[in-house]
């Protein structure tokens, strides 16, 4: 029988560290100061501090392997707990670099999964420390998920103000809850029963929150095939929900066959069923879903189980879902949005993206490493001449109090304006003492305002007087979907 080793104490107290360090969520400070425990000593840059504690780790396992590999399960059972976390730490940053390279492979290949060159070199470095061929193959896909749910909250996240660090970590807990070990244990193949309500204005990046979370799930190895199952490319999907009317909406969700209704010519395949098992759906703006279909959308929900409008076959929906709306919560908890048995199944997790003006108010650099993004975005490079000609425009033009009332959107619509023109008023309220109401009248009376404009414009008024596009439905007896278009069309409207 193999001789079972034990850690002296300090060691253990060591690998209890790189153990903790691997739970934390790698955007909080818990994960700062205990990768500096590690690592020894105060590091200025978080590259160096990383590098140092990563030299640490495999310092300490080498040590452990002198008298020959090193095999977790020849330790006593907490023990060798300890010692598996400090060799799938090691094992991480050993193929780190090449995982994010796969990333980058993946997105330029699409939907086809990319062959993974370094899959046998990685399984045998797990096999040869003591994991058996299922675990070795599970870690190998959780160290990709890792890096790529790293790669989507960091990369397409921007911003240094404490609201989008919390936004940051509230995306990682979503993916992984807030104790990996458990989800390690028990929820890495179980998350599709996890719903999430994302809330924030219009503009602020809920799309792309959602699409972090969804391009993040848990996607299987084949060892055969030297390929992951699915490519991250296809597991995520989204539908804009206020885009359709209720007489189609049930066919975007669910699919219908053809002839099911008149102009149903061929077969159409809902989002459920476009929807990966190992991604998520947003289903965007569902504020806007009118009761009945709340109704029909809850019983999926519940039971997984759907079937296409004019067929009795049942799918099964396996994907998590999202759901986002630019709705308060005031309006929620009032029962102004959803029925309590909708809302409580959507609400598992609730998820806030702040807007840009308290993202700014917080730290006021955030606008430039937003500038800084877009711009690079939109030009595929880093161009200083051209941050520095934006940057002029808006402190020229808008000034440090402009609120940004489009958030995030508005502002990639600024800098393509000053592209483009060198020029960006953004949106303006009515002359001081001239109310909106007097704006119109005074069109009108003047023959100065077409249609389009005066309906706009007054469902705006109402919707500024009464707060909520219900009260302004029932006032002008148009469907709510209608009143929406109407408002953010009057908003979306050149100064």
């Amino acid at each position: 029988m193999p001789q079972t080793f034990q850690l002296k104490p300090p060691v253990r107290d060591f690998f209890f560290n790189v153990y903790q360090a691997g739970l934390a969520s790698p955007f909080s400070d818990e994960r700062v100061q205990i990768e500096q425990m590690i690592a020894g000593a105060s590091c200025a840059s978080p590259q160096k501090r990383i590098e140092r504690a990563i030299r640490e780790v495999r310092r300490q396992l080498a040590r452990l392997g002198q008298n020959g590999r090193i095999d977790y399960t020849r330790y006593n059972t907490d023990d060798g707990f300890l010692v598996k976390a400090g060799i799938l730490i090691d094992f991480f940053y050993t193929y780190r670099e090449r995982f994010d390279q796969l990333i980058y492979d993946q997105i330029r290949a699409g939907d086809t999964p990319e062959a993974v060159v370094f899959a046998t070199d990685a399984l045998t470095f797990l096999r040869q420390r003591g994991f058996n061929a299922a675990d070795s193959l599970r870690y190998f896909a959780l160290s990709y998920q890792l890096r790529r749910a790293y790669y989507f909250i960091y990369r397409t996240l921007i911003g240094r103000s404490a609201s989008m660090r919390k936004l940051r970590q509230d995306l990682w807990t979503n993916v992984f809850t807030h104790n990996i070990d458990l989800y390690d244990r028990y929820l890495w193949n179980r998350m599709e029963d996890f719903s999430t309500l994302l809330l924030g204005e219009t503009g602020t990046g809920k799309g792309t929150a959602a699409m972090a979370i969804g391009r993040s799930g848990f996607i299987p190895f084949n060892e055969q095939k030297k390929t992951f199952v699915e490519s991250f490319t296809r597991s995520f999907v989204s539908l804009n929900l206020s885009q359709f009317p209720d007489t189609l909406i049930e066919s975007e969700l669910f699919g219908h066959k053809k002839g099911a209704f008149t102009g149903a010519v061929k077969d159409h395949r809902g989002v459920f069923d476009r929807c990966s098992p190992y991604g998520a759906i947003l289903l965007d703006e569902i504020g806007e879903l009118s009761i009945p279909i709340q109704i029909k959308l809850l019983q999926v929900l519940q039971d997984r189980k759907y079937s296409a409008v004019g067929s009795h076959i049942e799918g099964r929906f396996q994907g998590r879902v999202i759901a986002a709306t630019n709705r308060s919560m005031a309006d929620i908890e009032n029962q102004k949005v959803f029925r309590d048995d909708f809302y409580y199944r959507l609400c598992s997790d609730i998820i806030t993206v702040p807007p840009l003006r308290e993202r700014i108010r917080e730290s006021p650099k955030e606008l430039d490493d937003l500038l800084k993004f877009t711009v690079k975005r939109m030009v595929g490079q880093a161009s200083p001449e051209l941050l520095s000609m934006v940057r002029g425009v808006i402190d020229s033009q808008l000034g440090d109090s402009y609120p940004w009332p489009g958030n995030v959107r508005e502002l990639e619509q600024c800098v393509r304006r000053v592209l483009l023109k060198k020029d960006y008023a953004g949106r303006t309220a009515a002359p001081a003492g001239e109310r909106l109401s007097d704006l119109l009248a005074r069109d009108l009376i003047e023959g100065k305002i077409d249609t389009q404009r005066l309906v706009t414009g007054y469902c705006f008024m109402l919707h500024q007087r009464y707060g909520t596009f219900e009260a302004v439905a029932r006032r002008t007896g148009l469907d709510r979907r209608t009143v929406k278009k109407y408002i953010n069309a009057w908003e979306a409207q050149p100064t």
